[in-house]
């Protein structure tokens, strides 16, 4: 019998397989001529992940038992070049998104990452709208590229930060990185004019809850947006539980005990955030002392109006975190496919959508033996 406390890691490599392009139906449209999936979501969000490798080795993301010196990342070769992203963004635009939001692995990591930020910031929507591009980042090498990011074209940067505590914080990346270096790269993309400027911390119950009050004290009044995210079962290698998970409720309640706070509304169909405000004395929103948001998708499921889809290093096409399988892009584009027939076959993925992982959770219970087929996270990007 195995120890009760050994942990177990299904290794299911989906990086390379995935669903072949199929000829494309009509694609679904709405009274207003917007790309619509199964469910009736518009297209409006791409998150390109431009590697599969970090330099850090978050527990819930990327564990060090599985991801050590002899882990075998995909090869250069693999990866699609930066005009290879360029032309597809440029026909995911064409069906109706107007952000890209660029993921890891670590983003900056990328060599050059700036040339392929130049090259997505000049394209534009079909209306002669500029896009909406953001990075997701560690802060590791922020410090160093944030004033490079914004004078390529950058406009917004959300950072991964778990913990002020310095130990906490090494414990959580695993590879001892000190936060003071993180800290320095918020600041640094702050007054390169990366904003407004978000940090993410996810939330392990008995690893940083502890550290919740912490940093909603020290972004209060910053001009950062702090934001909660519920530790999710994404991939299969993470040991997720759901007795890690601290709901983003009593992560509410905690901080109203110590700070009166007013809900806001979204700014967007598709936020995945609840914003809420910090109050004044009169019960309305001081917009000087800023934010705080909460991401819910293990216990409250926003599916419901999910507009994102997922492009990973090397051209597999996701439609939810919680896939198992892409569509491969790569294969497509490389064997000369046009614009036109690029485009078809995006819309007729994204008009066969009808993925809602997080909301349907709950309804069945798992089978623990069955292997887990899900993408990881430090692949796909969060």
């Amino acid at each position: 019998m195995a120890n009760r406390n050994t942990r177990v890691f299904p290794l299911i490599d989906e990086r390379t397989v995935g669903f072949p392009i199929r000829p494309a139906p009509p694609p679904a449209l709405s009274p207003s001529h917007m790309l619509q999936d199964a469910l009736g979501r518009p297209l409006r969000d791409l998150r390109i992940s431009v590697t599969d490798r970090c330099n850090f080795r978050c527990s819930y993301c990327m564990p060090k038992e599985v991801f050590d010196k002899d882990y075998r990342y995909l090869h250069h070769s693999a990866l699609l070049s930066f005009e290879e992203i360029t032309t597809l963004a440029r026909e995911f635009v064409a069906l109706g998104v107007q952000k890209i939001r660029l993921t890891g692995g670590e983003p900056l990591l990328r060599k050059n990452i700036e040339t392929l930020i130049g090259q997505l910031a000049e394209l534009r929507t079909p209306d002669g709208q500029a896009l909406d591009i953001t990075l997701t980042t560690n802060g590791a090498l922020l410090a160093k590229k944030a004033a490079s990011l914004r004078d390529a074209g950058l406009q917004r940067v959300t950072v991964s930060l778990d913990a002020l505590d310095d130990t906490v914080f090494k414990a959580m990346n695993d590879v001892d990185f000190p936060v003071r270096e993180v800290l320095k790269g918020i600041e640094a993309a702050q007054t390169a004019g990366l904003g407004p400027l978000k940090v993410n911390m996810v939330v392990k119950r008995g690893t940083n809850d502890q550290e919740i009050l912490p940093m909603v004290r020290h972004f209060k009044g910053s001009g950062v947006a702090l934001r909660f995210i519920e530790y999710m079962d994404v991939g299969a290698t993470n040991g997720w539980r759901m007795n890690d998970v601290l709901p983003s409720h009593e992560v509410l309640e905690l901080i109203r005990q110590q700070m009166p706070l007013v809900p806001l509304p979204s700014r967007q169909t598709g936020e995945t955030a609840q914003r809420w405000g910090f109050a004044k004395a009169n019960g309305s929103h001081d917009a000087a002392a800023g934010e705080v948001g909460f991401i819910s998708s293990v216990t409250r499921a926003f599916c419901g109006d999910c507009n994102r889809a997922r492009l990973s290093t090397e051209g597999q096409l996701y439609m939810c975190l919680f896939a198992g399988k892409g569509h491969d892009l790569r294969t497509l584009l490389r064997a000369g496919a046009s614009p036109t027939e690029l485009r078809q076959a995006i819309a007729g993925i994204w008009g066969d959508r009808n993925d809602r992982y997080s909301a349907l959770r709950g309804l069945a219970p798992a089978d623990a033996s069955a292997p887990v087929r899900r993408v990881e996270m430090s692949y796909i990007g969060g």
